[in-house]
């Protein structure tokens, strides 16, 4: 008997040329506590958790933090955030500061263009991510689902790409199926789904359609019991991923019997 697939180990995520055995990526703000935060992470194992430098302090301080202590505990790699910058100069001084304080060359880009919906600045991102790739960073650029922009960001440098399935912290699963699964059948890049996410369910749908992570926040963070939520999540990207890579039936417009005649008063031996 074929022992079942432990979790996370349906293949394996590879983005800038570094393998992870995870295909879930973590944030790591608005948790009630740190200790469930680091009960999270631990239950999730996820590929990387994100920190925004403009939230925890900047230089010493945030070094000299229990946020930063609790990271370096967990050792999973940090992907630092440009969260709550609205222009191209503030998220490359944010980028090249968190550089230093995190000691890693990757970067979750995002440059907000709108207060209310948090949705991205689709006019200067791709500029912004171009400059920081040509400064040696690893750029997972937050954007929409416009193939277009997702386009663009691959032109100049982008190895993957983070496009939203509805506004940040809405939780409202896939708004735009169709430009979803598009995105999906026109890039070669890795694709992970960031921001929108409400349900394990959610998570599952866009690794069917050959996602190949997400990145999660609030689902998790404001769930009643964020460590079981956690968990279904983490079981929910894994078994979206092997629906995808096993290869789904094709929808019958018609019943069809699955039940084999044999037996019945209808069958007849040839």
């Amino acid at each position: 008997m074929t022992a079942p697939l432990p979790l996370h180990s349906a293949d394996t995520l590879v983005l800038y040329g570094e393998a992870f055995a995870s295909r879930l990526l973590l944030g790591t703000s608005r948790y009630p506590s740190p200790q469930i935060l680091e009960n999270v992470i631990r239950i999730a194992g996820p590929a990387m958790i994100t920190a925004s430098l403009r939230r925890q302090g900047s230089g010493t301080a945030i070094a000299e933090s229990g946020f930063w202590e609790l990271l370096k505990k967990m050792a999973v790699p940090v992907l630092p955030n440009t969260a709550g910058c609205h222009s191209p100069q503030e998220a490359i001084t944010t980028a090249q500061m968190a550089r230093e304080v995190f000691n890693t060359p990757w970067i979750k880009l995002e440059l907000i263009g709108d207060d209310y919906t948090l949705q991205p600045d689709t006019l200067q991102l791709v500029q912004t991510a171009e400059h920081l790739i040509k400064d040696g960073f690893k750029v997972l650029p937050y954007c929409t689902e416009d193939l277009i922009l997702c386009q663009r960001l691959v032109d100049v440098g982008c190895q993957a790409v983070m496009p939203w399935a509805a506004p940040i912290g809405t939780g409202q699963g896939p708004l735009n199926p169709y430009a979803m699964q598009l995105l999906r059948e026109r890039l070669t890049v890795p694709l992970i789904v960031d921001a929108g996410l409400g349900l394990p369910s959610h998570a599952c749908t866009v690794m069917e359609w050959g996602y190949d992570a997400v990145l999660l926040n609030t689902a998790v963070a404001l769930a009643t019991d964020p460590i079981i939520m956690a968990k279904a999540f983490a079981q929910a990207v894994n078994a979206g991923r092997m629906a995808f890579l096993s290869g789904a039936m094709t929808a019958q417009d018609s019943a069809e019997a699955s039940t084999p005649l044999i037996g019945t008063p209808f069958w007849h031996q040839a």
